[in-house]
C-alpha cells in the first residue's frame, strides 16, 4: 500500500543556478569570485608559509570553479540567440573567459596577470550584459 502511495507521486528533476529559476542574473557574481582569485594569487605570492600557500591554492581553485559556474549560467541561461546575433563575439568571450578560469588559466596558475586577463574578459561580458538589459 505504501509503494502505491509513493508511486502516485512522480518526481520531476529540474536544474537552475539557484533553487528556483528566478531570472536574476548578474556578471558581478563571476567578477567577485575572480577578484577573490586574484587576491588569493597575490597572497600566495607574498607568503613564505607553506601551509598558508597550500590553503591559498585550494581557495583559488575553488573560486576559479565558481567563476566558471557563474559564467556558464550567464552563457547558457541568460543569453539567447538574439543576443548572440547582435554580439557575434559573445561566444568567443565566454569561451576565452571560462578557459582563463580553468586549468590553463587561474586554476592552474599563480600569475596575477592571468587573473587580470580573466577580469578583463568578465568586464567585456558585463558590458554586453548591461547593454542587453537596457534594451
Amino acid at each position: 500500500m505504501l509503494s502505491r502511495f509513493l508511486n502516485a507521486f512522480t518526481a520531476v528533476e529540474v536544474s537552475a543556478h539557484c533553487d528556483l529559476p528566478c531570472g536574476v542574473y548578474d556578471p558581478a557574481q563571476a567578477k567577485i569570485e575572480a577578484e577573490s582569485v586574484k587576491a588569493c594569487i597575490a597572497k600566495y605570492n607574498a607568503s613564505d608559509d607553506e601551509v598558508f600557500k597550500a590553503r591559498a591554492i585550494q581557495i583559488k581553485e575553488e573560486r576559479s570553479d565558481l567563476v566558471k559556474h557563474h559564467l556558464w549560467v550567464l552563457w547558457t541561461d541568460y543569453f539567447k540567440p538574439p543576443h548572440f546575433e547582435k554580439y557575434p563575439q559573445l561566444h568567443g568571450l565566454f569561451n576565452e573567459a571560462t578557459k582563463l578560469a580553468g586549468a590553463g588559466g587561474t586554476k592552474g596558475s599563480t600569475d596575477v596577470a592571468v587573473a587580470d586577463q580573466l577580469l578583463t574578459k568578465i568586464d567585456e561580458i558585463g558590458k554586453i550584459f548591461w547593454e542587453t538589459k537596457a534594451a
